[in-house]
């Protein structure tokens, strides 16, 4: 702590002075010392000296006398930032003196007044934390520890906390007594707006519950900032304990839209519906509801709930449609783009090769099908499938039809009533792969908005145990996006017989099983655990090499998303899984568990499979055996290389998902997704192929939806790489990381990609697709699951690209083979990044606001402005990652602090 560094410069004070002065005599050292005090300064002294001189006499009826004009001395000085007060610089000689007089005095309030006098001076000049010692045998209260000034309450407090971490666990008396210590400091630090100091110290004595009884109507938004901000930096039992005690303080002062944030970010459903249930102010609750809603964490309202059916319709999001829809108005891009607005290929310097121009290659329609849904995504309408989708649907291959027809689903995305209508027709088209991918476009329509009648429920249920697999995959998959996060135990035992069924490939069990865990996300339910678990134990070592096995314990880990040690139990019972898909299916379920929590311990962990190197090893092995036992038979050999290369092919699997999993978990939390950037630098550049295949999407994973350059630029330069895996996935990368965004630099690069990658069907089909994701809904959508300042995360939304990103690590046989179709995994995470604003009827009001880049105010004094470089616009306002709004009127109160999605404002009684 400071006081430390001051101690040092007062003894280095004088020992300069010694090495001048060395040959003189000593009267002369000290007349020259004298000389250099002022007048002032020397009748200090001798008044200090004075009052030294009288305690160390044997008359107690001078005792109380000198130590009272002592303090008054020391208290009276003022004191810069770098020297020390000059009283306790006059009294460094004294200082073992004044511990004699204070061990001859006998007990009593002269005793405890000298005590607190060295308590003081060692503040300076002791370095065995005497202050502390002192000061427990001097008068314990705040009054007294404060009157000393805000140095000696900060240097106490540093004291309490190295003493208290230095006590053994049975110590239980001491540490009473320095919790006792610690309860007279911070009201102190409360009172003069030291509150991450008054946290501090209690967090480190382990009594952050009592902070409560402090913290006042002035302070509460301070202390929560803090405590909340410090949650990415402590290890587990307390992060959480940091949150309880900011919702308690946020429920202590009726800040229950704050006070819902932290329940939702504890994932705490019992808190979240006290919360909401015990809000009396229906403008108030209509705000949690619209929380909620955004979040897709649904609560069961009571029946006789008052506003039932207005709370439900807000949580589950049934207007979202509309007021996207207004908000496109507002924009003027209503009208539909097709994908050649995007592709931009008249501005290509391309001689088109001869007769070319007819040639419809259904790769590129294919590509075409997504662009447009991505593009046109919410808005309804688009120029290929609304007029006269046919004609266009059977300019595709088979599956190709699958994934055309689905994109009508995100056309329509939430708009249930309208939506469902334009589809039915294709349910009854002749060939099957429109009629599956009519099946998915109904469940896209139903992502992340909730409906009465379970339109999708009516609709789907009939073909999930249809006899052709093909409708299977669509039902399923549909049921999977349209229920994601619900948790509803009527979809998922409509979905496990599938498991079990003869019928079901593992392309429909895989899809089953990231179905069921997209619907019981993050719930831990039991029922899909113990079935995908069974399932995984029966299938033999050839079905588990399938590129679907993978969701099987994708599965599993979206079911305990985010809930960090209840998996364990889980990642033990796979142990029994046959050993080359048992530590693929391990990291899988434990880099889910902590998604987004940025425990560096897990990262250290991932980091350390993936510095195994199996690939080399195997050479080595061949050689090293090829010298010594070429006379042995040839048998042996061969079984130990299949023994090697099974070896290598197996934890390779697990290498890939370990990188994932780095992404995953560091893109909760700023300085761990910097330093992440670095580590995967280092992976791209030193690893196997298996590894840096999965790198680029790592990257993505950490900046979705914000196209930070550093990121952008790397990416570039490994979609060009000579690895084609390392290339596709570095493309799509680049679409995640620009989603929505419409970023121009961005687009630009794509367009130059599309040209060099022209004679590659696989790598034009993916810059496509990137096209089309950067234009997302038409740059009004993004992908990225953080939201309410970056400060929850979406379970829905990681599912949904964790869905996507494992298809990614089998590129070529998922996205380019023939189940494209799961790309459409991403849309439980689409959300409109906008700011709408209501009245507390809930009808939209236009008003001012200011829309600039967040800064980061956690400590700092007086009210710091939350945002810079801000611009004023009327809302509703779209919201680039990192921007944040705030109100340029006074005339409404906002309900909630964070200006994000949609807002209720109140009429302010004072404007």
């Amino acid at each position: 702590m400071a006081p430390k560094a001051e101690t040092e410069t007062v003894a280095a004070g004088p020992s300069k002075e010694e090495k001048k002065d060395k040959g003189k005599p000593e009267d002369e050292k000290k007349e020259e010392e004298e000389e250099d005090l002022s007048e002032e300064d020397k009748i200090l002294k001798e008044e200090l000296e004075l009052c030294v001189t009288r305690l160390d006499e044997s008359d107690a009826n001078l005792w109380p006398m000198a130590l009272t004009s002592m303090t008054d001395l020391i208290r009276a000085s003022t004191t810069s930032m770098t020297s020390v007060p000059k009283p306790l610089k006059f009294m460094i000689p004294h200082f073992d003196k004044m511990k004699e007089i204070y061990n001859k005095i006998p007990a009593g309030p002269v005793k405890a007044q000298c005590a607190d006098v060295v308590s003081v001076l060692a503040m300076t000049m002791s370095e065995e934390r005497e202050c502390l010692s002192f000061r427990l045998k001097g008068n314990l209260s705040t009054e007294e520890i404060e009157r000393w000034g805000h140095e000696y309450v900060r240097h106490m407090a540093g004291e309490v906390v190295q003493e208290y971490n230095g006590l053994a666990d049975d110590e239980d008396a001491k540490k009473n007594e320095l919790i006792a210590v610690a309860k007279l400091i911070v009201p102190s630090q409360m009172k003069h707006h030291a509150e991450a100091e008054a946290c501090d110290l209690l967090m480190e004595v382990e009594q952050l519950d009592l902070l409560e009884q402090y913290v006042d109507e002035a302070a509460y938004n301070r202390v929560c900032l803090y405590l909340t901000s410090c949650v990415p930096y402590v290890p587990d039992p307390e992060n959480t304990n940091l949150l309880y005690t900011a919702l308690k303080i946020f429920r202590k002062f009726n800040q229950l839209p704050q006070a819902m944030r932290l329940a939702l970010q504890l994932n705490d459903r019992a808190k979240v519906e006290e919360i909401f249930n015990n809000c009396s102010d229906s403008t108030i609750q209509r705000q949690l509801a619209f929380m909620l809603g955004r979040h897709q964490f649904y609560l069961e309202l009571p029946d006789d709930a008052e506003d039932y059916d207005d709370l439900n319709e807000i949580m589950f999001n049934v207007q979202l449609n509309n007021h996207f829809l207004n908000l496109a108005r507002e924009l003027d891009i209503m009208e539909a783009k097709t994908p050649d607005d995007v592709y931009k290929s008249h501005l290509d310097n391309v001689r088109p090769a001869y007769n070319a121009g007819s040639v419809d290659s259904a790769r590129q329609n294919l590509a075409s099908s997504f662009v447009n849904g991505f593009i046109n995504t919410g808005f309804g309408q688009d120029k290929l499938l609304m007029e006269d989708g046919n004609k266009w649907l059977y300019k595709n291959k088979d599956h190709g039809m699958l994934s055309a027809t689905a994109s009508i689903g995100l056309v329509l995305l939430w708009d249930v009533d309208g939506g469902l209508t334009q589809i039915d027709k294709y349910l009854y088209s002749p060939e099957d792969w429109i009629k599956s991918g009519a099946l998915l476009a109904c469940g896209i329509v139903n992502t992340g908005v909730r409906n009465e009648c379970d339109p999708a429920l009516a609709l789907l249920s009939d073909y999930v145990l249809h006899a052709s697999n093909v409708m299977r995959l669509g039902a399923i998959f549909g049921l999977g996006l349209a229920y994601a996060g619900s948790n509803r135990s009527d979809v998922i035992q409509l979905l496990l017989p599938v498991f079990a069924d003869a019928k079901s490939n593992m392309e429909v069990i895989g899809v089953t099983a990231l179905a069921t865990g997209l619907i019981a996300v993050g719930s831990c339910n039991s029922d899909v655990t113990s079935t995908i678990l069974e399932t995984l134990i029966e299938k033999s070592p050839t079905d588990l090499k399938d590129c679907f096995a993978k969701y099987l314990p994708l599965g599993l880990g979206l079911c305990f998303l985010g809930k960090q040690d209840a998996a364990e139990a889980t990642i033990a019972a796979l142990e029994v899984v046959p050993e080359p898909f048992r530590q693929t299916a391990t990291t899988l379920v434990e880099i889910c568990a902590y998604a987004g929590t940025g425990n560096v311990l897990k990262i250290q962990q991932l980091l350390h499979i993936c510095s195994e190197h199996y690939e080399q090893d195997k050479e080595s092995e061949k050689k090293d055996k090829k010298k010594d036992d070429k006379k042995d038979d040839k048998k042996d050999e061969k079984k130990e290389d299949e023994k090697a290369e099974e070896a290598s092919q197996d934890l390779s699997g697990q290498q890939a998902v370990a990188v994932l999993g780095l992404g995953l978990i560091a893109m909760g939390e700023d300085i761990g997704s910097e330093m992440m950037f670095r580590t995967l630098g280092h992976l791209m550049r030193y690893c196997e192929p298996v590894i840096r295949r999965a790198v680029p999407l790592a990257l993505a994973l950490i900046s979705i939806s914000n196209p930070q350059l550093n990121i952008l630029d790397t990416l570039s330069k490994f979609s060009h790489d000579s690895d084609p895996e390392v290339a596709q996935n570095s493309i799509f990368g680049l679409g995640l990381l620009g989603a929505g965004t419409n970023n121009a630099r961005l687009a630009a690069t794509l367009r130059q990609l599309a040209q060099y990658h022209a004679k590659e069907q696989n790598n034009l089909f993916m810059v496509r697709i990137a096209q089309g994701l950067v234009h997302l809904g038409k740059g009004t959508l993004t992908l990225n699951p953080f939201h309410s300042d970056r400060q929850l995360m979406s379970p829905v939304a990681i599912a949904g690209l964790m869905s996507v990103l494992v298809a990614m690590l089998d590129v070529k046989t998922t996205i380019l083979g023939k189940s494209h179709y799961l790309l459409y995994g991403l849309a439980t995470a689409m959300q409109p990044r906008m700011l709408v604003t209501f009245d507390e009827e809930l009808r939209p009001l236009p008003v001012a606001v200011r829309v600039g880049q967040a800064v980061d105010v956690v400590g700092q004094a007086g009210k710091p402005k939350t945002i810079t470089g801000f611009q004023t616009h009327t809302t509703p306002v779209l919201l680039a990652h990192g921007e944040r709004a705030e109100l340029a009127t006074e005339e409404y109160i906002p309900v909630t602090t964070i200006m994000e999605g949609f807002v209720i404002l109140k009429k302010n009684p004072d404007y």
